[in-house]
Protein backbone atom coordinates (compact mmCIF):
# COMPACT_ATOMS: atom_id res chain seq x y z
CA UNK A 1 0.00 0.00 0.00
CA UNK A 2 1.24 3.60 -1.16
CA UNK A 3 2.92 5.46 1.71
CA UNK A 4 0.03 8.29 2.85
CA UNK A 5 0.44 11.60 1.70
CA UNK A 6 1.79 14.32 3.63
CA UNK A 7 1.43 17.70 2.74
CA UNK A 8 4.49 20.24 4.16
CA UNK A 9 2.72 23.20 3.60
CA UNK A 10 0.52 25.55 5.82
CA UNK A 11 -0.91 29.01 5.33
CA UNK A 12 2.17 31.28 5.50
CA UNK A 13 2.68 32.56 8.93
CA UNK A 14 5.50 34.40 10.35
CA UNK A 15 6.58 31.69 12.59
CA UNK A 16 6.90 29.04 9.41
CA UNK A 17 8.35 31.85 6.92
CA UNK A 18 10.74 30.22 4.84
CA UNK A 19 9.93 26.76 5.22
CA UNK A 20 8.84 24.12 2.64
CA UNK A 21 8.35 25.47 -1.28
CA UNK A 22 5.58 27.82 -0.02
CA UNK A 23 6.64 31.39 -0.71
CA UNK A 24 6.40 33.19 2.78
CA UNK A 25 4.35 36.52 3.77
CA UNK A 26 5.82 39.61 4.59
CA UNK A 27 6.80 39.99 8.33
CA UNK A 28 4.02 42.34 9.98
CA UNK A 29 4.91 45.32 11.51
CA UNK A 30 4.50 46.44 14.88
CA UNK A 31 1.87 49.04 15.28
CA UNK A 32 2.60 51.89 17.21
CA UNK A 33 1.33 52.37 20.77
CA UNK A 34 -1.67 55.00 19.32
CA UNK A 35 -2.41 53.40 16.11
CA UNK A 36 -5.75 51.28 15.68
CA UNK A 37 -5.38 48.05 15.09
CA UNK A 38 -5.78 46.79 11.60
CA UNK A 39 -8.32 44.72 10.58
CA UNK A 40 -7.58 41.01 9.73
CA UNK A 41 -7.26 39.84 6.04
CA UNK A 42 -9.75 37.30 5.04
CA UNK A 43 -7.59 33.70 5.00
CA UNK A 44 -4.79 35.25 7.33
CA UNK A 45 -4.40 33.32 10.80
CA UNK A 46 -6.57 34.65 13.70
CA UNK A 47 -8.45 36.16 10.81
CA UNK A 48 -12.13 34.73 9.74
CA UNK A 49 -11.78 32.14 7.32
CA UNK A 50 -12.88 33.52 4.48
CA UNK A 51 -11.00 32.43 1.61
CA UNK A 52 -10.26 34.84 -1.01
CA UNK A 53 -11.91 34.89 -4.70
CA UNK A 54 -9.46 33.71 -6.78
CA UNK A 55 -10.45 35.59 -9.88
CA UNK A 56 -9.79 38.81 -8.17
CA UNK A 57 -6.65 37.54 -6.29
CA UNK A 58 -5.43 36.63 -9.41
CA UNK A 59 -6.24 40.09 -10.92
CA UNK A 60 -5.21 42.62 -8.24
CA UNK A 61 -1.97 40.57 -6.76
CA UNK A 62 1.46 42.84 -7.23
CA UNK A 63 2.46 39.69 -9.67
CA UNK A 64 0.16 40.60 -12.27
CA UNK A 65 -0.29 43.90 -12.21
CA UNK A 66 3.14 44.13 -12.37
CA UNK A 67 3.23 42.30 -15.42
CA UNK A 68 0.34 44.57 -16.69
CA UNK A 69 2.11 47.78 -16.04
CA UNK A 70 5.11 46.58 -18.63
CA UNK A 71 1.78 46.26 -20.75
CA UNK A 72 0.92 49.60 -20.52
CA UNK A 73 4.13 50.70 -20.65
CA UNK A 74 5.24 49.67 -24.08
CA UNK A 75 1.62 50.89 -25.40
CA UNK A 76 1.90 54.42 -24.20
CA UNK A 77 5.82 54.32 -25.65
CA UNK A 78 7.39 54.90 -22.33
CA UNK A 79 11.14 54.89 -21.79
CA UNK A 80 11.02 52.74 -19.37
CA UNK A 81 13.49 49.81 -19.58
CA UNK A 82 14.98 47.09 -17.54
CA UNK A 83 18.78 46.34 -18.19
CA UNK A 84 19.62 42.68 -20.39
CA UNK A 85 22.16 42.30 -17.60
CA UNK A 86 19.53 42.24 -14.74
CA UNK A 87 16.73 40.90 -16.51
CA UNK A 88 19.03 37.84 -17.62
CA UNK A 89 20.16 37.61 -13.68
CA UNK A 90 16.34 37.90 -12.42
CA UNK A 91 15.70 34.58 -14.43
CA UNK A 92 18.76 32.70 -12.70
CA UNK A 93 17.57 33.71 -9.68
CA UNK A 94 14.06 32.70 -9.72
CA UNK A 95 14.97 29.26 -11.54
CA UNK A 96 17.53 28.54 -8.60
CA UNK A 97 15.52 29.47 -6.26
CA UNK A 98 12.42 27.29 -7.69
CA UNK A 99 14.59 24.65 -7.87
CA UNK A 100 16.68 24.69 -4.40
CA UNK A 101 13.35 24.90 -2.53
CA UNK A 102 11.94 21.96 -4.23
CA UNK A 103 14.71 20.21 -3.66
CA UNK A 104 14.64 20.52 -0.49
CA UNK A 105 10.98 19.22 -0.01
CA UNK A 106 11.61 16.37 -2.12
CA UNK A 107 14.41 14.63 -0.06
CA UNK A 108 11.60 14.40 2.63
CA UNK A 109 9.10 12.34 -0.14
CA UNK A 110 9.16 8.60 -0.97
CA UNK A 111 8.76 7.39 -4.55
CA UNK A 112 5.19 5.76 -3.49
CA UNK A 113 4.23 9.17 -3.00
CA UNK A 114 5.55 10.80 -6.33
CA UNK A 115 5.94 8.15 -8.84
CA UNK A 116 2.12 8.29 -9.54
CA UNK A 117 1.94 12.51 -10.51
CA UNK A 118 5.10 11.96 -12.18
CA UNK A 119 3.55 9.07 -14.57
CA UNK A 120 0.82 11.75 -14.59
CA UNK A 121 3.20 14.76 -15.74
CA UNK A 122 4.60 12.10 -18.33
CA UNK A 123 1.60 11.64 -19.92
CA UNK A 124 0.92 15.39 -19.91
CA UNK A 125 4.31 15.82 -21.70
CA UNK A 126 3.82 13.63 -24.49
CA UNK A 127 -0.27 14.08 -25.28
CA UNK A 128 0.15 17.68 -25.75
CA UNK A 129 2.71 18.66 -28.41
CA UNK A 130 0.78 15.00 -30.53
CA UNK A 131 -2.45 16.65 -30.26
CA UNK A 132 -1.23 20.36 -30.61
CA UNK A 133 0.54 19.44 -33.91
CA UNK A 134 -2.43 17.40 -35.23
CA UNK A 135 -4.56 20.46 -34.71
CA UNK A 136 -1.98 23.26 -36.12
CA UNK A 137 -2.22 21.06 -39.21
CA UNK A 138 -5.51 21.00 -39.84
CA UNK A 139 -6.51 21.77 -43.17
CA UNK A 140 -2.45 22.54 -44.13
CA UNK A 141 -3.30 26.30 -41.65
CA UNK A 142 0.79 25.71 -41.00
CA UNK A 143 3.83 23.92 -42.19
CA UNK A 144 5.13 20.90 -40.69
CA UNK A 145 8.30 23.15 -38.58
CA UNK A 146 5.76 26.25 -37.88
CA UNK A 147 3.13 23.57 -36.50
CA UNK A 148 6.12 21.11 -34.82
CA UNK A 149 7.33 24.69 -32.83
CA UNK A 150 4.35 25.73 -31.92
CA UNK A 151 3.37 22.15 -30.69
CA UNK A 152 6.84 21.87 -28.68
CA UNK A 153 6.16 25.14 -26.93
CA UNK A 154 2.97 24.40 -25.79
CA UNK A 155 4.35 20.99 -24.88
CA UNK A 156 6.68 22.21 -22.58
CA UNK A 157 6.56 24.66 -19.65
CA UNK A 158 6.32 28.40 -18.39
CA UNK A 159 8.59 28.57 -15.10
CA UNK A 160 6.98 32.20 -14.69
CA UNK A 161 3.81 30.61 -15.04
CA UNK A 162 4.71 28.21 -12.53
CA UNK A 163 6.46 30.37 -10.29
CA UNK A 164 3.07 32.98 -10.56
CA UNK A 165 0.57 29.70 -9.45
CA UNK A 166 2.56 29.08 -6.27
CA UNK A 167 2.08 32.43 -5.46
CA UNK A 168 -1.13 32.64 -6.01
CA UNK A 169 -1.78 29.62 -3.97
CA UNK A 170 0.34 30.78 -1.30
CA UNK A 171 -2.11 34.20 -1.12
CA UNK A 172 -5.32 32.21 -1.07
CA UNK A 173 -3.29 29.92 1.86
CA UNK A 174 -3.81 26.74 -0.23
CA UNK A 175 -1.13 24.20 0.10
CA UNK A 176 0.35 21.80 -2.51
CA UNK A 177 2.98 19.25 -2.37
CA UNK A 178 6.86 20.07 -2.22
CA UNK A 179 7.66 18.01 -5.31
CA UNK A 180 5.63 20.04 -7.77
CA UNK A 181 9.08 21.42 -9.05
CA UNK A 182 10.07 18.01 -10.20
CA UNK A 183 7.36 17.72 -12.68
CA UNK A 184 8.31 20.76 -14.36
CA UNK A 185 11.64 19.14 -15.43
CA UNK A 186 9.39 16.16 -16.37
CA UNK A 187 7.45 18.14 -18.64
CA UNK A 188 9.58 20.23 -19.82
CA UNK A 189 12.54 17.71 -22.03
CA UNK A 190 9.52 15.51 -23.62
CA UNK A 191 7.73 17.54 -24.79
CA UNK A 192 10.27 19.51 -26.87
CA UNK A 193 11.67 15.80 -27.83
CA UNK A 194 8.57 14.78 -29.13
CA UNK A 195 7.48 17.74 -31.36
CA UNK A 196 10.69 18.05 -32.62
CA UNK A 197 10.79 14.28 -33.21
CA UNK A 198 7.90 14.69 -34.93
CA UNK A 199 9.37 17.35 -37.46
CA UNK A 200 12.16 15.37 -38.09
CA UNK A 201 9.94 12.29 -39.13
CA UNK A 202 7.91 14.60 -40.82
CA UNK A 203 11.13 16.35 -42.88
CA UNK A 204 14.46 14.00 -42.77
CA UNK A 205 16.44 16.70 -43.78
CA UNK A 206 15.40 18.71 -40.77
CA UNK A 207 18.71 18.99 -38.31
CA UNK A 208 19.39 16.22 -35.82
CA UNK A 209 16.53 16.77 -32.67
CA UNK A 210 19.86 15.14 -30.36
CA UNK A 211 21.42 18.45 -31.03
CA UNK A 212 18.21 20.46 -29.77
CA UNK A 213 17.74 17.51 -27.02
CA UNK A 214 21.61 18.61 -25.98
CA UNK A 215 20.49 22.69 -26.10
CA UNK A 216 17.45 21.95 -24.12
CA UNK A 217 19.61 20.13 -21.16
CA UNK A 218 22.54 22.40 -21.14
CA UNK A 219 20.28 25.35 -21.68
CA UNK A 220 19.94 27.67 -18.99
CA UNK A 221 15.87 26.82 -17.90
CA UNK A 222 16.86 23.07 -17.10
CA UNK A 223 20.11 23.37 -15.82
CA UNK A 224 19.70 25.74 -13.72
CA UNK A 225 16.25 24.12 -12.32
CA UNK A 226 18.00 20.68 -12.36
CA UNK A 227 21.00 21.72 -10.80
CA UNK A 228 18.65 23.67 -8.18
CA UNK A 229 16.45 20.65 -7.55
CA UNK A 230 20.13 18.90 -6.71
CA UNK A 231 21.49 21.28 -4.17
CA UNK A 232 18.17 21.13 -2.08
CA UNK A 233 17.91 17.80 -1.94
CA UNK A 234 21.79 17.27 -1.25
CA UNK A 235 21.41 20.04 1.93
CA UNK A 236 17.69 19.45 2.76
CA UNK A 237 15.34 21.42 4.72
CA UNK A 238 18.50 23.15 7.18
CA UNK A 239 20.31 24.01 4.06
CA UNK A 240 17.82 25.99 3.05
CA UNK A 241 17.09 27.78 6.23
CA UNK A 242 20.73 29.24 5.58
CA UNK A 243 20.03 30.57 2.85
CA UNK A 244 16.69 31.25 3.11
CA UNK A 245 16.83 35.32 2.95
CA UNK A 246 17.85 35.50 -0.14
CA UNK A 247 15.90 32.24 -1.69
CA UNK A 248 12.73 32.55 0.35
CA UNK A 249 12.06 35.68 1.48
CA UNK A 250 13.18 37.67 -1.77
CA UNK A 251 11.34 35.61 -4.16
CA UNK A 252 8.44 37.25 -4.52
CA UNK A 253 10.18 40.98 -4.99
CA UNK A 254 12.12 39.63 -7.79
CA UNK A 255 9.22 38.19 -9.61
CA UNK A 256 7.32 41.38 -9.93
CA UNK A 257 10.46 42.45 -10.90
CA UNK A 258 10.57 40.06 -13.31
CA UNK A 259 6.89 40.28 -14.63
CA UNK A 260 7.20 44.29 -15.02
CA UNK A 261 9.98 43.50 -17.78
CA UNK A 262 7.92 40.25 -19.17
CA UNK A 263 4.86 42.37 -19.76
CA UNK A 264 6.76 44.92 -21.94
CA UNK A 265 8.58 41.91 -23.98
CA UNK A 266 4.91 40.50 -24.15
CA UNK A 267 3.48 43.70 -25.13
CA UNK A 268 5.71 43.80 -28.09
CA UNK A 269 5.23 40.30 -29.07
CA UNK A 270 1.30 40.60 -29.12
CA UNK A 271 1.97 42.56 -32.43
CA UNK A 272 3.57 40.30 -34.16
CA UNK A 273 0.74 37.25 -33.69
CA UNK A 274 -1.50 39.72 -35.65
CA UNK A 275 0.10 38.60 -39.04
CA UNK A 276 -0.94 34.56 -37.97
CA UNK A 277 -4.84 35.47 -38.16
CA UNK A 278 -8.07 34.76 -35.87
CA UNK A 279 -6.98 30.87 -36.15
CA UNK A 280 -3.59 31.08 -34.29
CA UNK A 281 -5.05 33.84 -31.40
CA UNK A 282 -7.91 31.29 -31.16
CA UNK A 283 -5.36 28.33 -29.91
CA UNK A 284 -3.32 30.71 -27.82
CA UNK A 285 -6.70 31.03 -25.88
CA UNK A 286 -8.20 27.66 -26.06
CA UNK A 287 -5.36 25.30 -25.44
CA UNK A 288 -4.28 26.60 -22.29
CA UNK A 289 -8.21 25.65 -20.69
CA UNK A 290 -8.23 22.12 -22.79
CA UNK A 291 -4.65 21.65 -21.64
CA UNK A 292 -5.28 22.69 -18.19
CA UNK A 293 -8.20 20.81 -17.51
CA UNK A 294 -6.33 17.60 -18.60
CA UNK A 295 -3.77 18.67 -16.35
CA UNK A 296 -6.33 19.20 -13.25
CA UNK A 297 -8.28 15.60 -14.15
CA UNK A 298 -4.72 14.13 -14.28
CA UNK A 299 -3.46 15.37 -11.05
CA UNK A 300 -6.68 14.36 -9.05
CA UNK A 301 -6.75 10.66 -10.16
CA UNK A 302 -2.93 10.46 -9.59
CA UNK A 303 -3.85 11.61 -6.35
CA UNK A 304 -2.36 15.01 -5.85
CA UNK A 305 -3.79 17.59 -3.10
CA UNK A 306 -6.44 20.20 -4.32
CA UNK A 307 -3.59 22.60 -4.68
CA UNK A 308 -1.05 19.91 -6.55
CA UNK A 309 -4.05 19.25 -9.19
CA UNK A 310 -4.16 23.03 -9.66
CA UNK A 311 -0.07 23.02 -10.06
CA UNK A 312 -0.47 20.36 -12.31
CA UNK A 313 -3.13 22.43 -14.11
CA UNK A 314 -1.45 25.28 -14.77
CA UNK A 315 1.97 23.44 -16.19
CA UNK A 316 -0.04 21.63 -18.58
CA UNK A 317 -1.91 25.11 -19.33
CA UNK A 318 1.32 27.41 -19.84
CA UNK A 319 3.83 27.75 -23.30
CA UNK A 320 7.36 27.87 -22.50
CA UNK A 321 9.15 30.78 -23.26
CA UNK A 322 12.74 29.93 -22.33
CA UNK A 323 13.88 26.33 -23.03
CA UNK A 324 11.36 25.69 -26.14
CA UNK A 325 12.84 28.85 -27.98
CA UNK A 326 16.22 27.70 -28.10
CA UNK A 327 15.54 24.27 -28.90
CA UNK A 328 13.47 25.28 -31.50
CA UNK A 329 16.20 27.78 -33.03
CA UNK A 330 18.62 25.33 -33.32
CA UNK A 331 16.44 22.07 -34.72
CA UNK A 332 13.68 24.32 -37.12
CA UNK A 333 15.33 27.50 -37.79
CA UNK A 334 12.94 27.82 -40.72
CA UNK A 335 10.12 28.09 -38.07
CA UNK A 336 8.62 31.59 -37.62
CA UNK A 337 9.62 33.51 -34.25
CA UNK A 338 6.73 35.77 -34.45
CA UNK A 339 3.88 32.41 -34.29
CA UNK A 340 5.32 30.43 -31.53
CA UNK A 341 6.82 33.37 -29.58
CA UNK A 342 3.27 35.62 -30.08
CA UNK A 343 1.55 32.79 -28.96
CA UNK A 344 3.10 31.62 -25.99
CA UNK A 345 4.25 34.84 -24.64
CA UNK A 346 1.78 37.68 -26.46
CA UNK A 347 -1.47 35.72 -25.83
CA UNK A 348 -0.92 32.16 -23.55
CA UNK A 349 1.30 33.70 -21.18
CA UNK A 350 -1.10 36.47 -20.00
CA UNK A 351 -4.21 34.84 -20.55
CA UNK A 352 -2.91 32.26 -17.60
CA UNK A 353 -1.85 35.15 -15.52
CA UNK A 354 -5.26 36.10 -15.34
CA UNK A 355 -7.53 33.89 -16.09
CA UNK A 356 -6.05 30.46 -17.07
CA UNK A 357 -4.62 30.16 -12.73
CA UNK A 358 -7.78 30.97 -11.14
CA UNK A 359 -9.71 28.52 -14.30
CA UNK A 360 -7.34 25.58 -12.86
CA UNK A 361 -8.12 26.17 -8.95
CA UNK A 362 -11.75 26.68 -9.78
CA UNK A 363 -12.24 22.99 -11.72
CA UNK A 364 -9.85 21.60 -9.28
CA UNK A 365 -12.21 23.07 -6.35
CA UNK A 366 -15.51 20.96 -8.79
CA UNK A 367 -13.76 17.42 -9.22
CA UNK A 368 -11.58 17.20 -6.45
CA UNK A 369 -12.95 14.19 -4.03
CA UNK A 370 -13.99 15.90 -0.91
Amino acid sequence: MAAPLTLRFAPPSPASAGEGLGLPSPRPRSPSADAPPLPELPGRRGGPAVPLDPLVSGLLSPVVLAFWLGVVATSVRSELRLPDGLTAGLSIYLLLAIGLKGGAELADESLAVVWRPALAAGIIGVGIPVLAYAVLRWRDRFGVADAAAIAAHYGSVSIVTFAACLAFLDAVTIPYEGFVTVLVALLEVPAIVVALGIAAARRPGTASWGSALREVVVGRGVFLLAGGVAIGFASGERGLMTVSPVFVDAFRGVLVLYMLDLGMVAARRLRDIRRAGAFLVGFAIVAPLVNGAAGVALGTLAGMSLGGSTVLGVLAASASYIAAPAAVRVSLPEANPSYYLGAALGVTFPFNLTIGIPFCLALARIIHPG
